[in-house]
């Protein structure tokens, strides 16, 4: 039998929940839902595209007297958001069913 003494690498496997998240650097997706860094502030913060009512909450970190903030999406807020999506689809029916006639000629 052959047995190799090298290490197997694998990735690092997410071993708890995290209670928040960074907003990832762009062009960088999220690790934990795919989402881009524009998509998230989108969904964060207020905005013409969520009629200024954001649908996931994150919370805004700023020292006294600095001009920049750190913020932090709230985890389980998101998943949330994301997991709306699956419910949607899962119940999704067309009221009619698309018909397509190929056989006809557009004149």
């Amino acid at each position: 039998m052959g047995f190799t003494a090298a290490p197997v690498s694998m990735a690092p496997a997410i071993l708890h929940k995290p209670e928040f998240i960074r907003l990832p650097k762009s062009p960088a997706l999220c690790p934990h839902s795919g989402l881009s860094r524009s998509k998230l502030n989108e969904l964060v913060l207020p905005c013409i595209a969520n009629d200024f009512r954001p649908p996931v909450r994150s919370i805004s970190l700023r020292k006294r007297g600095q001009t920049k903030a750190v913020r932090l999406v709230v985890y389980d807020s998101l998943m949330v958001y994301l997991r709306s999506f699956l419910q949607d689809q899962n119940n999704y029916r067309p009221e009619k069913p698309v018909q397509w006639n190929l056989s006809q000629s557009d004149s």
